[in-house]
């Protein structure tokens, strides 16, 4: 009975006044409430929300190859294009026109036509021309030109008779223009086949002038600049804007909505191709698990002292009584336990005590 009272006192005394007497040191919980919530929190801070700590768990925890595993599965990937395709076609049926019409016309027009665009330009269209890139935009530009001429030589043919002098003979006429015709075709051909035609040489020299003067000429960046605002200042810019937007949005959504369309298919290939890696390549997989403890790793130091407050914070809020309370509550399992062990440990030391005096006795 010592025993199990000293425990009763002992336990009682961590949460209230034993009895409702105000002995001194009981009621701990209440009287120290405040620093208990702050000395958890330091040992939240100094065990837990560590740099170590945040680096390791990710690298143990092979989230890169658990990912490609995960994708690998061909209902996963179709559960991944869903989601996205859902939240995607919630996000385009959310903005109106109303608003993508505003957003140009009061935000992003007036923004352009305050930036300098000349020097840009200019500035792309060198790169585009020293990596040659516009060549395959000239090869179609030949190829449809050409393709046209073929299709419609009747319609080429009156365009350019008339333009012939009316005082020409017919027939002189006509075989003017098919010998027209027939250079067209040919020097099309020319400059198809050939990277060095002399007119690529030309278009070539042409692009890089005006890349030169767009970035160093006063004369023609007044020029482009001018140019731009009269096209940024036209009332008709926003609306055909909006209308490419909608006409943009209405593919989108249609493709989305149709599991056999390539989006579908792109996205299976998309996601196919990086499930492999991650679940077989240990490069792919080194790369992926060094930038989450990475981004961890920067959230512990920089913010790990203001989510370790949340638990001071949280337990100041607390009434004393409240705290109490819940505490002993959650433990009290725990403590009923503590209080039998208290009685039986006492017991026996009662009897052993008991045995001893007999004995000498």
């Amino acid at each position: 009975m010592v025993g199990a009272l000293a425990d009763w006192f002992a336990v009682t005394a961590i949460f209230r006044h034993p009895l409702g007497i105000p002995v001194p040191h009981t009621a701990l919980v209440k009287k120290r409430k405040d620093e208990l919530g702050r000395s958890l929190q330091e040992f939240v801070a100094d065990n837990f929300l560590t740099e170590e700590i945040a680096r390791d768990r990710p690298a143990t925890a092979h989230v890169a190859e658990r990912l490609g595993a995960w994708l690998s599965a061909p209902a996963n990937r179709q559960r991944v294009l869903t989601e996205a395709t859902r939240g995607a076609t919630r996000a385009l049926e959310r903005v109106e026109d109303e608003d993508v019409h505003d957003f140009l016309s009061q935000l992003l027009l007036p923004r352009l036509s305050q930036e300098p665009i000349s020097p840009i330009a200019g500035s792309l269209l060198e790169g585009v021309v020293e990596g040659g890139s516009h060549k395959g935009i000239v090869d179609l530009g030949i190829d449809e030109i050409r393709r046209w001429l073929e299709d419609n030589p009747d319609l080429f043919k009156q365009v350019v008779g008339d333009k012939a002098p009316w005082w020409t003979p017919e027939w002189v006429d006509d075989k003017v223009i098919d010998w027209t015709y027939r250079q067209a075709l040919t020097g099309l051909g020319e400059m198809r086949s050939d990277a060095h035609h002399p007119a690529r040489t030309a278009l070539d020299d042409l692009l890089t002038r005006l890349a030169r003067d767009l970035q160093h000429d006063p004369e023609v960046m007044a020029s482009a600049e001018a140019l731009k605002e009269r096209l940024l200042a036209h009332p008709q810019v926003p609306t055909s804007a909006v209308a490419v937007w909608q006409s943009l949005r209405t593919s989108l959504m249609g493709a989305m909505a149709d599991r056999e369309s390539y989006f579908w298919r792109r996205g299976e290939e998309l996601l196919t191709h990086p499930g492999e890696h991650l679940e077989h390549d240990e490069v792919w997989q080194q790369r992926l698990e060094t930038h989450p403890g990475e981004i961890v790793a920067f959230f512990v130091n920089t913010y790990g002292d203001e989510l370790a407050e949340v638990i001071s914070v949280t337990v100041e809020r607390w009434d004393a009584d409240e705290a109490s309370e819940r505490i002993e509550l959650f433990v009290g399992r725990d403590l009923q336990f503590i209080r039998i062990n208290g009685t039986v440990v006492g017991a026996l030391a009662g009897l052993a005590i008991h045995t001893v005096s007999v004995l000498i006795s």
